[in-house]
Order: C-alpha cells, then sequence, then structure tokens
C-alpha cells in the first residue's frame, strides 16, 4: 500500500451491529460511507467528535435503506452536509420512506419532516450495479449487489495516483434469499471492511427453514392462540409475505401445513403502515427481482405478496381492533427487534398468554428487548420491560435462523474468497466481539490478515 493510503476511521459499528458509518479521507476529500442510526444498547461517536464538519464531506454513500445504515442522515443535513449522496435506484426509492417514518417516531412536527425529506431526496442519485463512476480528484467508484434486501450495495473506492482500493461490504445476503439476486463477487482490494453479524454461526438451509417456519407457525396456531412475528419493515416483511404464500398455495406444503392454506380460514395480519407502503415499493422494482421470482411473476401472474387471507391494518383504528381480537391469528408488525412500533403493543397484552407464541426471524441486538425475550422465554418468572411495564414472558418463544437478511460465518468467507487475489487486510465491523473473534480466526487460518 502507499504510504499515501486513506485514511479510515469507523464511527459506528465498529464493535457492534448497529449505527455503521465510516470516514475516509483520500485524494483530497471527505467521504462517508452510511451514516446509521445506532440502536438500543449501542453507541456510536456523536457528530461533534467526527474527524470533519458535516459541512465538509463530499459524499455520501449508502449501502442500503435500513435506519441502522441511514437513520442519522437527517441530523446530517440539520448540521450541514450539502454533499451528495450516492446509492442504487431502489435505495433511492425506499431511503425518503424509511427516513420519513424515522422522523415521525422522533416526534418531529410535520412541517420540518417535509423540507428534511424534500432536501434529503434532492442531495440523492441512483445508481446503476456494477458500472464504475468517477468522482472528483482521481477517486472512482463502483457499487455491486449485496443480496442483502432489495437495493443492497457494496462500495468499492479506487484511485490510481496515488494507487489504493478499499471495499466496504455493507450488509451482505446469502445465496438463497427470496426475491433477491445473489451478492456479486467484489474486485480486489488493499482494505476490506467486512461486516461480522453472524460471523460465529451457521443459517438452516433454504428447504429446511421453510419446513422449520411451518412447523412452527402450525403448532403456534394449532391451540387457538396468535402468533407474533417482530419483522422489520423493509426486507423481511417481503421475504415473509414471499414464504407465507408458498405455505398457503403450494400443494405438498398445504398437506403438510393446513393451518397454513387459504382453506383454514386463520388470517394473516400485516399490522405496520411502513411495511405495508414499503411492500409496494417492491412491487415497483420487479427488475431488481431475482430471476425466480420474475419468472414466477411471469408464470402466475401476481406477486409474492398476494394472499388472499391476508390483511392490512394501516390505520390506528384496526391496530387497535386487533388487540382486541381473539386468535388463532398471525400477527406481522414491527419494529424488528421489538424496539418500538407496533409488535409492542400486541407483545404487551399477548406475552403473557401461554397460548400465545412470538416468532423471531432475525438478528436481535444485544440489549434490545427481542434479545432479552430469546434468551429468556422459556424460564421460570421470565419478564421483559416495554413501555415501562414489565411484561411476563409465559408464550411460547421460537426463532428461525434461516431467514436472516445477513449472510453466515460460511457465506461471509465465501464471498471473500470469490474476490480472487487476497485482499491486503480485512477489517472487521458490524458484529458483536464473538462473532468477530470466530470469523477472524477462520479466515486467519485460511490465511488472510484481518486485523
Amino acid at each position: 500500500m502507499s504510504n499515501r493510503f486513506p485514511e479510515v476511521v469507523h464511527l459506528g459499528a465498529e464493535h457492534g451491529v448497529t449505527g455503521s458509518a465510516h470516514f475516509v479521507r483520500a485524494n483530497g476529500m471527505n467521504i462517508l460511507v452510511d451514516c446509521g442510526m445506532p440502536q438500543q444498547g449501542e453507541s456510536a461517536l456523536s457528530i461533534p467528535e467526527w474527524p470533519v464538519r458535516p459541512s465538509e464531506i463530499d459524499y455520501l454513500f449508502i449501502t442500503h435503506a435500513h435506519i441502522d445504515h441511514t437513520g442519522r442522515i437527517p441530523e446530517l443535513v440539520r448540521n450541514g452536509f450539502e454533499g451528495e449522496i450516492l446509492c442504487t435506484h431502489p435505495t433511492k426509492a425506499l431511503l425518503v420512506p424509511m427516513l420519513k417514518d424515522a422522523m415521525q417516531l422522533d416526534d418531529m412536527d410535520e412541517g420540518a419532516i417535509a423540507r428534511l425529506t424534500r432536501a434529503i431526496d434532492d442531495l440523492a442519485w441512483g445508481f446503476e450495479y456494477a458500472q464504475e463512476f468517477e468522482l472528483k480528484n482521481g477517486i472512482r467508484f463502483k457499487l455491486g449487489e449485496a443480496g442483502h434486501i432489495l437495493g443492497s450495495c457494496f462500495v468499492s473506492l479506487r484511485s490510481d495516483a496515488p494507487r489504493w482500493a478499499i471495499t466496504f461490504s455493507g450488509d451482505l445476503g446469502s445465496n438463497d434469499n427470496p426475491l433477491l439476486p445473489e451478492p456479486d463477487p467484489p474486485d480486489p482490494c488493499d482494505l476490506l471492511v467486512l461486516e461480522s453479524t453472524y460471523g460465529d454461526r451457521a443459517h438452516e438451509g433454504k428447504d429446511q427453514r421453510l419446513e422449520t417456519f411451518g412447523r412452527i407457525l402450525s403448532r403456534s396456531l394449532e391451540d387457538g392462540g396468535k402468533a407474533f412475528i417482530p419483522s422489520f419493515a423493509l426486507g423481511r416483511t417481503q421475504v415473509l409475505l414471499h414464504e407465507l404464500k408458498f405455505l398457503a398455495t403450494d400443494p405438498g406444503l398445504k398437506a403438510s401445513f393446513p393451518l397454513l392454506s387459504v382453506e383454514s380460514g386463520i388470517p394473516i395480519f400485516l399490522d405496520s403502515p411502513l411495511s405495508l407502503e414499503i411492500t409496494e415499493i417492491y412491487e415497483k422494482l420487479v427488475p431488481f427481482w431475482d430471476e425466480a421470482a420474475k419468472r414466477r411473476l411471469r408464470k402466475n401472474g401476481s406477486t409474492p405478496f398476494d394472499l388472499e387471507n391476508l390483511y392490512a391494518a394501516g390505520r390506528y383504528g384496526e391496530h387497535a381492533r386487533l388487540l382486541e381480537m381473539k386468535g388463532p391469528a398471525l400477527i406481522i408488525a414491527g419494529s424488528g427487534m421489538c424496539t418500538g412500533g407496533r409488535i409492542v403493543d400486541h407483545l404487551k397484552g399477548g406475552l403473557g398468554e401461554p397460548r400465545n407464541d412470538i416468532v423471531f426471524v432475525g438478528y436481535q441486538a444485544e440489549g434490545t428487548p427481542g434479545r432479552r425475550i430469546l434468551e429468556h422465554g422459556g424460564r421460570p418468572d421470565a419478564f421483559v420491560q416495554l413501555d415501562g411495564g414489565k411484561i411476563p414472558i409465559r408464550a411460547g418463544v421460537h426463532a428461525v435462523s434461516g431467514y436472516s437478511a445477513h449472510a453466515d460465518r460460511e457465506g461471509l468467507i465465501a464471498w471473500v474468497r470469490s474476490m480472487g487475489d487476497r485482499p491486503g487486510r480485512i477489517k472487521l465491523v458490524h458484529g458483536e466481539p464473538a462473532a468477530q473473534k470466530s470469523l477472524s480466526e477462520r479466515l486467519g487460518a485460511l490465511g488472510y490478515t484481518v486485523g
């Protein structure tokens, strides 16, 4: 590497799984990769602690639209950022709805939200995958398919004079995520900044996860209770709807899991205004789906989100009626880690009922209510704090790891190896210490330099 190699400072998610933000000073320019909001129990450097003021940042790259990668953009703009926001076309379509929802949760007034969303939309530009584009001062960039959610990408930055190359993985998906193309192989680089969320574990396979999902939901509904699925509005909810349609309509699966068939009459409720909005956007982004999903759309003439027994609960009154409704029913609601949103209302009233169940289908960060429920469910006198109240956990607690939007350890290693030439160095981020340690040891045993 050149002695003029860029300065890289990790502003968030260096030792945790949320709040991703990475600063690069290179060729006389200041570049930010992601500007995420830390979730409960985690932290990131405050803006006054950053190496530069927001007004001095030339470019902000967004790897995808999840709030733990974008949630501080409003704060960045309020503090003087006027540079360009660079992302893929789907992320551009998803960015403003996600940030608008986050700002509403922060109790901002409608006028301030409207002004900020207009400013952010004006600064944001969408780019194609796998094409190289010029910045300034000799820096080029390319966005690669990351397979995490629709629009997710990894970011490759490079320069010829001085010569250097850095790749930020963003969040990487597995090779069998419904609706999503597989991650592209990355170009060789001097420094690879690699996520490590599931660096210490393996996921279930595609067939196994659908079987597990169907079995858990069937058992959850057979005693007449409610099954609650905390789900992220962007990405996870759309995958779940895709899988539920399979379970409800495939002849073989209907025979195995009759309670999940359309004929059972058991309703599925999507209790999330943001999820409904995001799902509508997904339906308009068909060109970015994987080929299998496109073929099914051409064959069936309907999207994976069309279920006869699916009901939308967009308005608050509909949500309130759901809280009073008796089971059996399947309820999908946000947030995915139970840190807020409508799922909290459901759990406050439903966790204490043994006939109910909660089914986790994604990562639960340390310090979140979801993590507490997952680790303590089934114990005598287990409880969780929700909205300041102590809620007993008597409902069944289940986890289906195969629906994680993140690659597991072997998936991460396979992606690194697909680079061909070894990166000069790998820096692990976006993972808890145990996950980073496990992945570091595995990569080190394969001859990679990690640190």
